[in-house]
C-alpha cells in the first residue's frame, strides 16, 4: 500500500470503540459462539481476506432504538452500503456525513451476503469517526441557503 493502511483514520477522527455503552448493545440471530463484540473488539489479520459468506447490503438506522427483523422496512435507512470485497479486507465503506450527527444509537442491518448464502459471517466492524468533543467547530464552514 501507499504508506496508509486500508483502515487509516484520518484527522479528527477516532475509532468510536471506546464510546461504545455495552450494556445496550445487542445481536439479533448471532452464533452463539461468536458475539457481535467479539467482532467489534478483535482484530483480524489482513491476510485471512473475507469469507464468501461476507456482508453485502448493510443498511444503517441511526436514533432507531428496538428494532427488529418485524420493523427495519418501516423506516428509511440513514444510509445503505453496498459493500465490496475489497471493502471486506480492509477498505474503509465512507458513509454521508450529514446523516450521522448527533447519533446516540446506530442499529446495523445486514441485508444480504456476497453470495446469497443463508449464513453471514462478520470478522471485525469498524467504526471511525468524529465525536462531539474532537469535532473542530472552526474548521467546518456554515452552508447558506440560496
Amino acid at each position: 500500500m501507499s504508506g496508509e493502511s486500508a483502515t487509516a483514520i484520518h484527522k479528527g477522527q477516532v475509532d468510536l470503540l471506546d464510546f461504545i455503552d455495552w450494556t445496550g448493545v445487542e445481536c439479533l440471530n448471532q452464533s452463539t459462539t461468536h458475539s457481535l463484540p467479539n467482532a467489534i473488539k478483535q482484530g483480524y489479520r489482513e491476510d485471512e481476506g473475507p469469507e464468501d459468506e461476507g456482508p453485502k447490503t448493510v443498511k444503517l438506522f441511526t436514533n432507531k432504538e428496538h428494532m427488529g427483523f418485524s420493523n427495519v422496512n418501516d423506516y428509511p435507512p440513514s444510509d445503505t452500503a453496498v459493500l465490496s470485497p475489497e471493502n471486506l479486507k480492509g477498505k474503509p465503506t465512507l458513509l454521508k456525513y450529514v446523516k450521522f450527527q448527533n447519533v446516540r444509537s446506530l442499529t446495523i442491518f445486514i441485508e444480504d451476503n456476497q453470495t446469497d448464502s443463508e449464513v453471514t459471517k462478520v470478522q471485525k466492524i469498524l467504526l471511525i469517526g468524529s465525536t462531539v468533543e474532537t469535532t473542530d467547530m472552526k474548521g467546518l464552514k456554515k452552508i447558506e441557503d440560496h
